[in-house]
């Protein structure tokens, strides 16, 4: 197969259109993101700006008002959470949502309970192959972990299944510096064992680090996508994307410039 092959017959998620709303508001208007399996993709944006809710939404958790979500042509929106889990679409949630009572070898039990015994122990394994430090900490209760070891735990809770594809939101909220470099190569290794990333983060020196493409989402809606490599370039298009009315200096700026910003009326 020639890598042009390969690269065409890779498996996408793709949300199509995609409205959400929460207490009768929309919070989501029209996002179209493509997200191919071994890469990392970004999506960044400011505070309120509906990312949260997207992921929710892809895992079931919040119903798409509009739009659709599928695997290639395996249509997921609509479905409940445990088929969207069953077809290889794991989320990982702002907030580190651990069961903080139970223990870390108890959390990662409740992530295989729809696993086989061989599937959970194969999971099990390489998730704690991802992240080592957690195997001193089996007994622990998730409580008295670290912001870091949580962050880790939940990870590797989404991991144990080995998803085909794996939205995290907000990897670096609250943690140290060090630790967040502790996190990065290992999002890097996910994506390059195959499995597709979508990387949600309000810092963008983190995202644009690992990411292939980048989106930029604003009041609920893409209003920038293109490569990383464009806005490494082009910080001004990024910082006005996080300011008041900073969608129409994206757009403004594209289209002097002949780019790729996507704007909705």
């Amino acid at each position: 197969m020639t890598t042009e092959t390969a690269v065409a017959t890779r498996e996408v998620l793709k949300l199509d259109q995609v409205s959400v709303a929460r207490g009768g508001r929309p919070v989501v208007r029209g996002v179209t993101i493509e997200i191919p399996a071994g890469e990392v993709t970004a999506l960044l944006g400011p505070n309120g700006a509906g990312k949260s809710s997207m992921v929710l939404a892809v895992g079931g958790v919040l119903r798409f008002s509009e739009g659709k979500l599928t695997l290639d042509d395996f249509v997921l929106s609509g479905k409940r959470p445990e088929r969207i889990r069953a077809a290889g679409v794991a989320i990982v949630p702002e907030g580190r949502r651990l069961l903080p009572d139970l223990t870390v070898e108890e959390n990662l039990g409740v992530a295989c309970y729809s696993l086989s015994r061989d599937e959970a122990r194969e999971g099990r394994a390489h998730a704690l192959e991802l992240f080592p430090e957690l195997e001193k900490r089996m007994d622990t209760t998730a409580r008295l972990l670290s912001g870091g070891e949580q962050q880790m735990l939940v990870l590797a809770q989404a991991l144990v299944s080995k998803p085909r594809f794996i939205l995290i939101d907000e990897l670096s909220l609250g943690l140290a510096p060090v630790v967040v470099q502790r996190l990065i190569p290992t999002v890097r290794r996910v994506a390059e064992s195959g499995i597709g990333v979508l990387l949600i983060e309000q810092f963008a020196t983190v995202a644009l680090g690992l990411a292939n493409r980048v989106y930029v989402m604003e009041r609920g809606r893409i209003q920038f996508s293109g490569l990383a490599s464009e806005l490494k370039e082009r910080p001004d298009l990024l910082q006005t994307a996080y300011l008041p009315g900073g969608s129409a200096a994206v757009a403004s700026a594209e289209t002097e410039n002949g780019g790729e910003a996507t704007t909705s009326a």
